[in-house]
């Protein structure tokens, strides 16, 4: 039966004298102060398992713990599984009984059963401790957006019609492989595909590479051909062994998902190659792998694919709450839910707010008035006063130059956590890679705090 909590700890357990082992120390505390979040840990571990049989697993209270040091180190699971077994601090940390050595399939598999929506709740408590301890009272914040990657390659229809081609072969031989053999036929067309998409990457001339990408065209085209008539095939076989079935429905299910994206990709490029029509972003194909992904694009910076989230950020510098929309909203639609948001989390607005110039207009401005905010600034002006904004200049350019405080944040969240590119598969992945950087940052920043006051 799968536990929430460790019974006892050893008094061997005992943490090192390093600056690491001090910060987990001091996080430890924190998390002992939350222990309600383990209800929903244990909640999402159970979740479509049977809790009467089979081994005990790791408990809530480890996979919590485990997931936060994965993210706090910027590990892999690999790494994590190895730090865990020599690290004593680690160990320590997460609270491992001695000769329990969890591989990085088990932490995988753990860790990614946490939804979103445990990972907010834990954020909620945190800032609850923070406010608790007089840390942050959310009376001034700033807000800021920024651009996050999803794990793909850089998106050209050559590369998308070539990867469709692969996979989709891929998996068709794979159904081969089962006796008896389904009745399907096929060509391997992968050779020829990955030299025409060469010769598009290559191409000095547009004639020649128009004629490689109607050779490519035509190539996918006829392997979805072969997946229409391999679909209904897999989808139907059954020789009598049941793991063999599901394998090959599997493989209907992928091969199905897959051409379906390959006949937009396929669309595409017929009409921004051949017909020199301009494809819309919102119609755009980027991924066959993760097909949530968006396309970013801030004024005169590169192009980005992934998602836009949107962070408010406190005076204590932690993050008090993120956003994660669908599409490419513009940062001012956003400014009334943040501040809606911050009122369902404090029940209170903020006295003062400090926002990137991509927020600022009359309308948001006249928002945060009508709420009680008492200076509601904007890094750019567009149009609206100093006065209008702020009770002073002087009060003005301290806001602006307190807001310049979130870029830090975003940066140390990039870089120390992780967040430019999320390497977790999905939708629901992106958002709980989020959140899950957000809640390791906050709780690192409330330890450097506590550590500093001792």
């Amino acid at each position: 039966m799968r536990e929430k909590t460790n019974r006892q700890m050893s008094l061997f357990d005992l943490m090192h004298k390093s600056t690491i082992a001090k910060e987990l120390k001091a996080i430890s505390e924190i998390l002992d102060h939350t222990p309600e979040v383990l209800d929903a840990v244990h909640q999402d571990l159970l979740q479509g398992r049977r809790d009467d049989t089979g081994r005990n697993g790791m408990t809530a209270e480890q996979v919590l713990r485990c997931a936060i040091l994965k993210q706090y180190r910027e590990l892999t699971y690999e790494e994590l599984a190895f730090h865990l077994e020599n690290s004593r601090a680690f160990r320590s940390f997460a609270r491992l009984e001695m000769g329990f050595y969890p591989g990085k399939s088990i932490l995988q598999e753990s860790i990614k059963s946490m939804i979103e929506s445990t990972w907010e709740a834990l954020h909620r408590l945190i800032l609850e401790y923070a406010a608790g301890a007089k840390i942050e009272n959310g009376k001034k914040i700033r807000v800021d957006s920024t651009a996050i990657e999803t794990n793909i390659h850089y998106p050209t229809d050559s590369s998308l019609l070539w990867d469709g081609i692969r996979i989709m072969t891929r998996w068709m031989v794979e159904g081969h492989k089962l006796s008896p053999q389904p009745a399907y036929c096929f060509s391997d067309h992968r050779r020829v595909a990955k030299k025409r998409s060469m010769t598009i990457l290559n191409a000095r001339k547009k004639e020649t590479r128009v004629d490689a990408y109607r050779d490519l065209v035509a190539v996918a085209q006829k392997v979805c051909g072969y997946a229409l008539e391999a679909i209904p095939v897999l989808g139907k076989y059954n020789n009598g062994n049941f793991q063999d079935g599901c394998t090959a429905h599997l493989l209907a299910q992928r091969l199905e998902r897959a051409m379906r994206i390959l006949t937009k990709v396929v669309d595409q490029t017929e009409r921004r190659v051949f017909k020199g029509e301009t494809v819309p972003a919102s119609e755009k194909i980027i991924s066959l792998f993760e097909v949530h992904s968006d396309i970013i694009v801030k004024s005169r910076r590169e192009t980005e694919y992934g998602h836009k989230v949107f962070f408010t950020g406190g005076a204590s510098n932690l993050i008090l709450d993120c956003i994660v929309p669908r599409g490419n909203p513009a940062d001012s639609d956003q400014y009334r839910e943040l501040l809606t948001r911050h009122e369902e989390q404090y029940g209170t607005m903020p006295r003062k707010i400090s926002a990137d110039g991509g927020f600022a207009s009359k309308d948001n401005l006249d928002f945060a008035k009508e709420h009680q905010v008492k200076d509601a600034v904007f890094s750019k002006r567009r149009g609206l006063g100093v006065l209008d904004m702020a009770k002073s200049n002087w009060v003005y350019k301290k806001l602006k130059n307190f807001r310049a405080g979130i870029e830090a944040n975003i940066s140390t969240l990039k870089r120390r956590f992780g967040l430019s590119r999320c390497t977790w598969t999905g939708w629901r992945g992106f958002r709980r890679y989020v959140w899950s950087n957000v809640v390791s940052y906050n709780l690192l920043v409330l330890a450097r705090i506590e550590l500093a006051k001792a």
